[in-house]
């Protein structure tokens, strides 16, 4: 049984989509946000303390786009990814990668000194500074969305599961009203994605099922 270790809205969103477009059986394990803080048994699961954390066997991985790209390696029989052999093979890994390195990571720190710090550390040039460098990389998505509802190989593959996820975080911070008019039209899209709704609701009735808040509310990090 494949077991995923995922906080509400979390970086671990992307494998729990994945599993679901995949259609595996695997067992949810919510942790409140932050696990190292809140619930420091988790510690023991992954010393670092962040989601996901991803068992499959004896495999285990902490990185979320990482974990898409195995699944639909070890369990896709060719779906949701690009072959060696597809002509752009080379653009999927480019945004499979681009939606963790460059779209989720200017908004960890958008997260963290707009909202997660204590008050007296919190520092608004930080966030006003990352929120256009994350909206400055949107432009590199624009022309890419023009008339297509997915990145690559005109499919939807792990790259989609990767970029979306990033722009679902973005539209929590509240980000959305700034998205080109292609990109608010892609992530429309994948949110009507069956295998997206499915995760949301294993989600939500996990959350509620073993104790844990549905919603991703601010919190001041100890």
């Amino acid at each position: 049984m494949i077991t995923l270790y995922h906080c509400v809205a979390a970086r671990s969103f992307r494998p729990l989509w994945a599993l679901e477009e995949l259609g595996l059986a695997y067992d949810v394990k919510m942790l409140p946000f932050p696990p190292r803080a809140l619930d420091r048994s988790y510690l023991s699961v992954n010393p670092l303390g962040t989601v996901p954390g991803f068992f499959d066997g004896e495999v285990r991985m902490t990185e979320s786009s990482a974990i898409c790209q195995y699944l639909a390696v070890r369990y896709g029989d060719g779906r949701f990814e690009i072959a060696p052999s597809e002509p752009e093979y080379g653009a999927y890994l480019n945004w499979l990668h681009f939606g963790e390195a460059t779209l989720t990571f200017p908004q960890t720190l958008i997260l963290r000194y707009g909202r997660f710090e204590a008050p007296e550390r919190r520092s608004p040039q930080v966030v006003s500074d990352y929120t256009r460098w994350f909206l400055g990389r949107l432009r590199k998505l624009e022309p890419v969305l023009e008339g297509r509802a997915a990145l690559c190989g005109e499919r939807f593959t792990m790259a989609d599961v990767s970029v979306g996820y990033a722009l679902l975080l973005a539209e929590y911070l509240g980000l959305a009203g700034d998205f080109p008019p292609a990109v608010a039209r892609y992530l429309a899209g994948l949110k009507e994605r069956p295998a997206f709704r499915r995760a949301q609701a294993a989600e939500e009735a996990a959350a509620r099922a073993q104790g844990v808040s549905t919603q991703p509310a601010p919190l001041t990090l100890p």
